[in-house]
């Protein structure tokens, strides 16, 4: 598919507020922190951390199922549904090996294992970075894979933050990392059409369909 010539199709369809939208914040987007999630039960955390995702401009989210589904709520959203792309993987070590093959080191979030305070992280590659379950939070296998643990420092007798607050806290702390930082850390070109493309069919009414005729039309054409 060429996504470029793909959205300057479906740029037809859009309103030119939705087109100016889509213009300006696919220009913020960046996939150096890839939020991935292991077995979130409760939609309202699930829907909160795709809600904070989106607000930092980390448009996608891997979430690792096995005895729960991922199920934002909507109400709680309020609309981030429509920019991150959810990418369902199963709930065991071969997914975050092929995170890690993507070129990501694998941060998972937790005190244990000597971690760095998140402060104190120095942000100089493409991060994985991995939250536990609401009850047991980052399981075992996976702390003994991770290169490296991250730690929110704490300040009271409560020991932790609800899941869907850590995500919020270490999305934001690192995208201010990442903006007064010297890398370039938003999308590559391809990446940047594709997305437009996700988006401008996620705001047209029966997109999908629309976007499937245009490719058919493309494959008999050429």
């Amino acid at each position: 598919m060429n996504s470029q010539k793909t959205f300057e199709y479906l740029k037809q369809f859009l309103t030119d507020e939705r087109l100016s939208k889509i213009e300006f914040y696919a220009q913020e987007s960046s996939d150096f922190v890839l939020p991935v999630m292991e077995d979130i039960f409760q939609f309202r955390n699930a829907a909160a951390i795709v809600r904070s995702v989106e607000a930092c401009g980390f448009h996608k989210i891997v979430a690792m199922e096995s005895e729960n589904e991922f199920n934002p709520n909507l109400r709680v959203t309020k609309g981030a549904e429509t920019w991150v792309e959810v990418e369902k993987m199963p709930h065991q070590l071969e997914s975050l090996k092929k995170i890690k093959e993507r070129g990501y080191k694998i941060l998972a979030v937790s005190p244990e294992k000597n971690a760095t305070m998140l402060p104190d992280y120095d942000l100089k590659e493409p991060v994985a970075l991995v939250f536990g379950t609401e009850k047991e939070g980052v399981t075992e296998e996976i702390l003994d894979f991770a290169d490296e643990t991250l730690a929110i420092p704490m300040y009271g007798f409560t020991k932790s933050f609800n899941v869907s607050v850590a995500a919020a806290i270490c999305f934001y702390d690192l995208k201010q990392k990442l903006v007064k930082s010297d890398f370039d850390y938003k999308l590559a070109n391809e990446k940047l059409w594709d997305l437009k493309v996700r988006w401008a069919k996620n705001s047209i009414k029966s997109g999908e369909e629309i976007l499937q005729k245009f490719l058919k039309e493309q494959a008999t054409s050429s």
